[in-house]
Order: structure tokens, then C-alpha cells, then sequence
């Protein structure tokens, strides 16, 4: 999501913030490179215009030029002004209506209505715990209804009966009363789309909009639809009237300007993103977030959420106990992999990390990405509980056992040992005396982030320990060079994996390789 112009706004910034101080010519040409990377990235022409300009309005003042650091300034200005065009606050799902809450699903074919309908119903089931009705009003597409009744079927939520023959408008009055009958609290039309905009479906729009009278109208629209997304948005607003807008295949667009264009354009808020095929891949858009996103500020928040989603508490506690110990054999490697796939993988844990959004490739270029990760659960899978619990006892006749059981190799095989020796070393020196208890800090500190400070006696009384980034600096290099001891070089790389993991060796994050420490996938 907004790769391309991530890269290329990063530069641009970083070149002004090297500079002590800045000219207006340097701004002029800075907004040039901006204007440039955001019309590559498919942002409207009206909204590029109206954000440059902004931009240079406040850039050029005199006290920014004259400040201390004045591309510091100009690169905060920039994420100002993203914030405003992404919208200053985030906006959710309004259900402050009386019930059943009419939600109806607009936008053109293809787009993703469906699925995304069977998303927000699943959203709103189990975390808001309302009771939901889908009901399908596209009559014209081919199995378009039992692709709604499919997904109801796989994610538990009730779909209207279909009757055949009965128009859009009938069956969306059918589902309003259906469900105050049968005491659903939130109603989802999802009606017919277009190839592309025309008079009858508009007509048909405004006509079920008159019969179910919706609270909240969201226009779904494909990320990739780029420079059209304007004339999508603004028609839709103007015959219809949408309350916000859902993008879906943000996960597969490297540019994202529709996101930034319709917002700016419409003044709806984007409530929601579809970050993923999944049906539990369903993100809210935060403006503030996406704009740190854009910028390489990282995500920590919504890392943070990602994270505490699939927290298992008892599990985190009996983990973080034994990580105390000094414990640390493959199975718990393999557990922290798979909380590392949970929450998007490697690139999307290193989108989300200040600094980091330019790793992913480089991960990539040293084989450590998330088909290697992949891989690395197959070979642990592969073994036997022994052999997890023991990895002294893989001899040669075990690892082309295992070689075979993963379709890998024993290369492979011995890079995973050398990855989980490497850590295990480092969990031994952080809890054993040497450490002085430094890893019962540093879990205790996590456990905190996590909201998980009240698992005390679980935890072995960590839950009150201070955060890591508390810690005395003296602790912390004594932390560094244990974790330098047992092969974690700040800058350089994890054990086993080449090139590894740059700059996240020391003692910012331990063990990022497998994923949070005391954070294993929740089953």
C-alpha cells in the first residue's frame, strides 16, 4: 500500500532534511518532485494542485526557512497537509441509528461489493456483537445472490431467502422488514453494480435508497482505479448521496492515490480498507497512521493492534515465563513465525516501523522474506517433538528426513538451527543472572504495551517491570553486547540468514526474527 510513493516521497524529504538550511528555490524544486510523485501515483490533477500549493504557502514563510532546521519543518508541513487531504479524523461505521441499521453497498462491478459486504457483516458480528442480515439485491449478475448466501454460510451471518423474480427495490423493502421481524440490529443491501456508470443504475440507486432509507451509503471502490476514482466518487455523491467510502486491493496497490483523491475530492471520510482476500482482512483507515505509513514514520499502533488481536494471554504468559528461564527451543521459533505471518508478514511488519519501509526488499534480496519464512515453519513442522525440543539430536539421517517432509534442503535445514541457536543463546544470556533480569524487564515493558500489565503472577511478576525504553543506558549496552555475544550485531544481521535483519539486531527489538517474543499465535 502506497510503496511507490513512500519511496519516492522519502527521498525527496530526506534530501531536504540533510540540508542546514533551505532556499525557496529549494522548496520550489522539492514540490516539483512531489507534485510529480504524486501524480505517478494516480492523485487527482484538482488535488495535487490544491496540495502544492498549500504546501508551498507554508514552506515559503520566513520563519520556516529561518528556523534551525528548516527541511525538518517542510517534511512536517507535508505530513500536515496529508493528514488534511486523508481526512484529520478517523471515521468509523456509524450504527447510532435506531435498529435494524440500514447499510447499503454502492459502487461499480467488480469492485468487491460482495466480498466486502460479507466483511463488514463478520466485523460487526464478532467485535461489535450486533446481529446482522445480508441481502443480496443484484439480480443481473450470474449466482450473484448465492455468492452473498456462500459467504453467510462461511461467516455465520444470516442472509436473506432468495426469491426469484422480485426486483432490487422489493427485495431490499423484503429485507428491512425481514429483519425488524427477526430482531437483527444491522441490515446490509449489497445492490447491482455497472461496468461503468450509467442512468439506470443511478435511477435504481436513488429508487432502493427512497424504500430502505439507509443510514450509511459507502461507496466501494477498487484502489486500482486511479485518476477515474474522482468522477466514480463525485457521481455517485452527487446522485445518490454516500456517507464514506471502502477501498479494496489496498494490499495489492503500490501507488494508492485513489485513496488520496476521492477523500479530497467527495469530503467523505474512507471508513474502511480491504487489506487482504481474507474475510477478516478489514482494516480502519486512520488519516494519521496512513500519513506516518506514507511518509516512513512507521505504523507502531496499529503494529501494536495487529499484535494484541491475536494475543492468546494464557499462551503469552506461560511463553514469556519460559523466555524468562532462559528457554527458547523450536517449537516456540516456529510459534513466534507464525505470529509473524498473523500479523502480515515480514513486509507488513516492516511497513509499519519507523525507519523500516525500505527493508522489505533488501529482506528479500538476502532470502529472508516471507516465502522463507514459509519454509522455515515447514522444516520445524517436519520434525518430531524430540527433535523441536532437542536439536542436537538432527544427524544427518534426521535432517533428510526432515529435508524431504518440507521439500528444502539440509542447507536450509541448517540455517534454521543456526537462527534458533543464535536466539536461543541470547534468551539464555537475557534471563539467566548474567542479564541481571533483563529480560524480564524487557518482557514486562512489552507485556505493558500490549495492555497485558495485569498478568502478574502469570507472567512471574513481569507485568509491573519497566519498558524497555525506560531502561537505564547502562543496562541497555550491556543489553547490546550480550546481544552482540550471542550474534545479534546492531546493523548487521541475525544469525543464520546472510545479510538478516540490518539495524534490528540491537537492543531496539530482540528476536524481531521471530516475531514478539511472549506473543505466540492465538489458536
Amino acid at each position: 500500500m502506497f510503496e511507490s510513493l513512500q519511496e519516492r516521497l522519502g527521498a525527496i524529504l530526506n534530501g531536504l532534511t540533510g540540508r542546514g538550511a533551505l532556499s525557496e528555490a529549494d522548496v520550489s524544486a522539492a514540490l516539483r518532485e512531489i507534485r510529480r510523485a504524486l501524480l505517478e501515483a494516480d492523485v487527482a490533477l484538482e488535488v495535487v494542485r490544491s496540495f502544492t500549493d498549500r504546501v508551498r504557502e507554508k514552506a515559503v514563510g520566513a520563519e520556516i526557512v529561518k528556523s534551525i532546521k528548516p527541511g525538518q519543518m517542510v517534511v512536517k508541513i507535508v505530513h500536515d497537509e496529508l493528514i488534511e487531504m486523508l481526512g484529520s479524523e478517523s471515521s468509523t461505521v456509524d450504527l447510532n441509528a435506531p435498529a435494524p441499521v440500514v447499510i447499503m453497498m454502492v459502487g461499480l462491478q467488480g469492485s468487491g461489493k460482495t466480498t466486502t459486504s460479507g466483511k463488514i457483516a463478520l466485523r460487526l458480528t464478532s467485535r461489535d456483537r450486533k446481529k446482522v442480515l445480508m441481502a443480496s439485491l443484484d439480480t443481473r449478475r450470474p449466482a450473484a445472490q448465492e455468492q452473498l448466501r456462500q459467504l453467510g454460510v462461511q461467516t455465520g451471518v444470516d442472509t436473506l431467502p432468495i426469491i426469484q423474480g422480485q426486483s432490487p427495490v422489493d427485495i431490499a423493502a423484503r429485507a428491512v422488514q425481514a429483519a425488524k421481524l427477526g430482531g437483527h440490529d444491522v441490515v446490509i443491501l449489497d445492490t447491482a453494480g455497472r461496468t461503468h456508470i450509467d442512468e439506470p443504475l443511478m435511477m435504481e440507486m436513488a429508487e432502493i435508497k427512497r424504500k430502505s432509507n439507509p443510514h450509511e451509503i459507502l461507496l466501494v471502490a477498487d484502489a486500482l482505479t486511479g485518476q477515474d476514482a474522482v468522477n466514480l466518487a463525485r457521481n455517485f455523491d452527487e446522485r445518490v448521496g454516500i456517507t464514506g467510502l471502502v477501498l479494496t486491493r489496498m494490499d495489492g496497490d503500490g501507488r494508492g492515490g485513489a485513496a488520496l483523491s476521492m477523500r479530497a475530492v467527495t469530503g467523505k471520510p474512507v471508513k474502511l480498507i480491504g487489506a487482504g482476500e481474507k474475510m477478516t482482512e478489514l482494516e480502519e483507515f486512520h488519516p494519521r497512521r496512513i500519513a506516518d505509513r506514507i511518509l516512513g514514520m512507521g505504523d507502531i499502533v496499529s503494529l501494536v493492534e495487529k499484535a494484541a488481536e491475536t494475543i492468546d494471554a494464557e499462551k503469552a504468559a506461560a511463553m514469556a515465563q519460559k523466555m524468562a528461564k532462559g528457554k527458547f527451543d523450536l517449537g516456540d521459533l516456529a510459534e513466534q513465525l507464525k505470529q509473524m505471518q498473523n500479523m502480515g508478514g515480514m513486509g507488513g511488519i516492516m511497513g509499519m516501523m519507523p525507519g523500516m519501509s525500505g527493508m522489505k526488499d533488501k529482506l528479500a534480496g538476502a532470502g529472508f522474506d516471507d516465502k522463507a519464512i514459509k519454509r522455515q515453519i515447514a522444516i520445524i513442522s517436519s520434525m518430531t517433538k524430540a527433535e523441536r525440543a532437542n536439536p542436537d539430536i538432527l544427524k544427518h539421517s534426521r535432517k533428510k528426513r526432515i529435508a524431504a517432509g518440507s521439500g528444502t534442503d539440509a542447507a536450509e535445514i541448517n540455517k534454521v538451527l543456526k537462527m534458533h541457536r543464535g536466539m536461543a543463546d541470547m534468551m539464555k544470556a537475557m534471563g539467566g543472572g548474567k542479564g541481571g533480569g533483563m529480560m524480564k524487564q524487557m518482557m514486562g515493558g512489552l507485556a505493558n504495551k500490549m495492555g497485558l500489565g495485569g498478568l502478574g503472577g502469570g507472567m512471574g511478576g513481569m507485568g509491573g517491570m519497566p519498558d524497555l525504553s525506560k531502561m537505564d543506558p547502562k543496562q541497555l549496552e550491556a543489553l547490546a553486547k550480550q546481544a552482540e555475544a550471542s550474534g545479534f550485531r546492531p546493523g548487521g544481521g541475525m544469525p543464520g540468514l546472510g545479510g538478516g535483519l540490518p539495524g534490528l539486531g540491537g537492543p531496539k527489538l530482540p528476536g524481531l526474527g521471530g516475531g514478539f517474543p511472549g506473543l505466540p499465535r492465538k489458536k
